[in-house]
């Protein structure tokens, strides 16, 4: 179903409790190596109408909680709106938003870059930005990034860390002795990025006893490394679970997960110059200490990412 002027609500909204609930369900097949899905596909309800912008979110809670800030803002300026959420990793949505199925994507520049260029290694955010802009299929762009950055990590649970005698000043590279113990958990894709298992093990020449599929970042992860089913994870740096739980992020002193500021991917004949200036103005407003408030407003207070997302909208002047 599509949306032209409100927005339509999906059961996969998922956040808080009922994100948690599921998680705890399932965490067990999970672990154990086997999986299970009801089939649902994110971008059923067909295409949307002519003049509709299409705004998508990969399968984490802040991916969500962005689109739904970029759509709300979006609206805001008379703009008809459909959300396509939770619709899986890069892997998937880059196509789609390549193909004109998504218009607009929430994305993290280093992340991108390192998809697009696996042998890139920019210095700053801007370089980022223009690395991104060279590789980039033409029909797409990136519009301004925000200040807010969200990096994939090596985080350690509590127990791991104090067995090992590791702090938030310890670094990645003081796993290479010790990770051939350790099992790390991950989205499925984590182990075959160069920001991820491949990175770790050409950059810092680390390798973990095993590798466990969980998801991106989110209760899954968050629940085997709670519960020691993995001891180190790929935890996104402002899930607000890392200081509830006591988890310990590891520094990355080689920089392999690079730069890692929210910006808009966008189909660009999808979108017109009042929407590009409408996102533009949302990058100027959100630096990573209102993303982390807002995240743990969603998974720690449970609270809905749309009504998260208006409200931050109206307290910033932009909507």
């Amino acid at each position: 179903m599509t949306s032209t002027g409100g927005s339509t609500r999906s059961p996969r909204r998922l956040s808080g409790t009922a994100a948690t609930s599921a998680a705890l369900v399932a965490v067990t097949a999970l672990l154990s190596g086997c999986s299970s899905g009801d089939g649902d596909n994110p971008l059923d309800g067909g295409k949307a109408d002519g003049g509709t912008v299409v705004v998508g979110s990969n399968n984490f809670p802040e991916s969500i909680l962005l689109a739904d800030i970029y759509g709300e803002a979006l609206k805001a300026k008379g703009i008809k709106v459909t959300y396509k959420p939770n619709i899986g990793s890069r892997e998937t949505t880059y196509g789609l938003i390549k193909n004109g199925s998504i218009t607009v994507l929430p994305e993290y520049n280093g992340s991108l870059l390192a998809y697009l260029d696996k042998k890139a290694t920019p210095k700053t955010a801007e370089e980022t930005t223009a690395a991104i802009s060279a590789k980039l299929d033409p029909k797409l762009t990136v519009l301004q990034p925000s200040s807010a950055q969200d990096k994939d990590s090596v985080t350690l649970n509590a127990q791991t860390a104090a067995k090992y005698k590791l702090t938030s000043q310890s670094s990645i590279a003081d796993l290479k002795d010790i990770a051939q113990d350790l099992v790390i958990g991950g989205s499925p894709e984590f182990q075959t990025r160069h920001q991820g298992l491949v990175g770790l093990k050409e950059v810092y020449g680390i390798e973990f006893k095993s590798f466990k599929a969980l998801d991106a970042g989110g209760p899954l992860t968050q629940t085997a490394l709670k519960q020691n089913a993995v001891q180190a994870a790929d935890v996104f740096t402002t899930d607000p679970t890392i200081a509830k739980e006591k988890f310990v992020v590891l520094k990355d002193p080689k920089n392999l997960f690079g730069f890692a500021n929210v910006q808009p991917l966008v189909h660009k004949d999808s979108l017109s110059q009042q929407g590009v200036d409408a996102l533009n103005a949302v990058s100027a407003k959100l630096d990573t200490e209102t993303l982390l408030d807002l995240g743990a407003q969603v998974q720690l207070d449970d609270k809905d990412p749309l009504d998260v997302a208006r409200a931050w909208l109206k307290s910033a002047g932009l909507a």
